[in-house]
């Protein structure tokens, strides 16, 4: 089971904005350095994160990004099903033995089986080394491009 790039940046930046040590604003520009992956990329996850109302956006020459909600009350399980678009793990809408197939069945449950264990978990789970995250993180926005 694989979640994609999209879902993955989601909770990278949930993580990230989750794990300050304070309720600070940050810069998409920030994320991505602290990640090392693209601002571009991280534009269109944040507008979505900012309208699913799990961040909030502040305008203005200070503004940025930061948690809408609380950690303890943003669900990994229901960020995946967000970001996910149609998780399905395979296509058996053509499949010529898909009626008499117990793959289909089988898969559904696994499916079933990893969303619960997501649904155990919040953003406050993840970062429960918090300050360890932001060291990290830290260190890695400072370093220039």
């Amino acid at each position: 089971m694989r979640l994609t790039r999209y879902s993955d940046y989601a909770i990278r930046v949930l993580l990230y904005l989750g794990s300050q040590p304070d309720d600070r604003l940050s810069s998409i520009g920030d994320i991505a350095r602290s990640y090392g992956i693209s601002q571009n990329h991280l534009m269109k996850v944040v507008n979505d994160l900012v309208n699913a109302g799990y961040l909030e956006s502040v305008r203005g020459r200070f503004g940025g990004i930061r948690l809408a909600r609380a950690p303890e009350a943003i669900n990994i399980g229901d960020v995946v099903r967000h970001t996910e678009d149609g998780f399905d793990l395979v296509d058996c809408a053509n499949c010529i033995i898909a009626p008499a197939c117990g793959l289909t069945g089988v898969l559904h449950e696994a499916l079933a089986a990893f969303m619960q264990v997501l649904d155990r978990y919040t953003l406050a789970d993840l970062r429960a080394n918090r300050a360890g995250l932001w060291t990290i993180l830290e260190t890695k926005s400072a370093i220039p491009d």
